[in-house]
């Protein structure tokens, strides 16, 4: 970014640990992204079928330090070379929140380095920047993860508008509880996408849900019920091609709908720069579709780098230092902490 030249030069240790990811990273404002360490937890959730909090919390308390660890001797540079510590304050899981914001907390005391609490949605938001060729400011954001799914108008760091969101189910979600119905365990994402490409188009026609609103929102559990009521009536005789031909189905419906509602936004801002960012965004049929509608329409879409399309380190101290390039005061050393399990991104605002 052309701006970051005339703006103070730190370094900005990230820490994220909102669910089932520990992340950490080191990002220098002159130099790029140092080192990123991450630790998924998804072989241990898996025999429950979905992410136990309890476990996930005592799992980022093993990994968190010696990941930290792992960072600093990748990046050749020691802990008082910091100038900041950011972490992921919220939303996400009460008790993984706390594990990040305390061992940050804590090491920001004991190097007298502040700290800033970073929303987690932010991070996701400028992921794309870190990218090789990163978009301008302003640009349309569709965040599409198992959380949330929502439209935004970014018009610089801290300056969001809200354009629609989802009113039940999130996308990531509706993936997930869909993979499950095929019996396909967890995380169900990836594998629904996978099984959808041996599927045949058109063999089973599903909803697509609020395409043609008149507003920019999404509604994706009634897709859910749909493809539970089609596998219940085959469940009998239901063979593989067949679970193919629903996942493809699935995909379709979805694809669909998001990019939809993406043409939609670009219309209504008169924006001509989209940006993917969350989980969903690494999935390769929403990327083939939005590719081929930014090719018919002439806008130009951009993706976070696929290791950061999920929860990481690097998203959050980047984040982190763009806001402090910003506002140095930012960080505090008040090592008092809270986490915010419910944050809506449109709070927060550049100080």
């Amino acid at each position: 970014m052309e701006l970051s030249k005339k703006l103070p030069i730190m370094i900005v240790l990230g820490v994220e640990s909102s669910c089932d990811e520990t992340g950490i990273a080191l990002y220098d404002t002159q130099h790029g992204l140092l080192a990123h360490a991450l630790h998924s937890q998804v072989a241990m959730h898996e025999e429950y079928g979905g992410v136990v909090p309890e476990l996930a919390s005592r799992d980022h308390i093993r990994r968190a330090i010696p990941l930290m660890e792992q960072v600093f001797r990748q990046a050749g540079v020691p802990r008082s070379a910091i100038d900041a510590i950011a972490y992921t304050q919220g939303p996400g899981l009460a008790g993984a929140l706390l594990v990040g914001a305390s061992i940050a907390c804590g090491l920001g005391l004991s190097l007298d380095k502040p700290v800033l609490g970073v929303h987690h949605l932010e991070g996701h938001l400028l992921s794309p920047l870190l990218a090789s060729d990163p978009p301008e400011f302003p640009f349309v954001a569709l965040l599409v993860s198992g959380g949330h799914t929502q439209l935004m108008r970014v018009d610089g760091i801290g300056q969001y508008t809200l354009l629609g969101e989802t009113v039940d189910d999130a996308a990531g979600e509706a993936f997930d509880k869909s993979a499950k119905l095929l019996g396909l365990g967890y995380p169900g994402g990836p594998a629904i996408s996978r099984l959808a490409d041996f599927g045949d188009a058109g063999v089973y026609e599903l909803p697509r849900p609020m395409l043609h609103s008149k507003d920019l929102n999404f509604s994706f559990s009634g897709l859910k019920t749909a493809v539970l009521t089609l596998v219940k009536n085959r469940i009998a005789n239901i063979c593989e091609q067949d679970k193919a031909n629903v996942a493809r189905a699935f995909v379709d419906a979805i694809v669909d709908v998001l990019v939809a509602k993406c043409l939609k936004a670009l219309k209504q801002t008169g924006l001509k720069r989209l940006v993917i960012a969350g989980g969903v965004g690494a999935n390769r049929q929403l990327r083939d579709a939005l590719d081929a509608a930014a090719q018919k329409r002439r806008f130009r879409v951009y993706y976070p780098e696929l290791e950061f399309c999920t929860d990481n380190g690097a998203m959050i101290a980047f984040a982190g230092a763009m806001r402090l390039q910003i506002n140095p005061d930012a960080a505090k050393r008040d090592y008092a902490f809270n986490v915010k399990p419910r944050w809506p991104l449109e709070e927060i605002r550049t100080a």
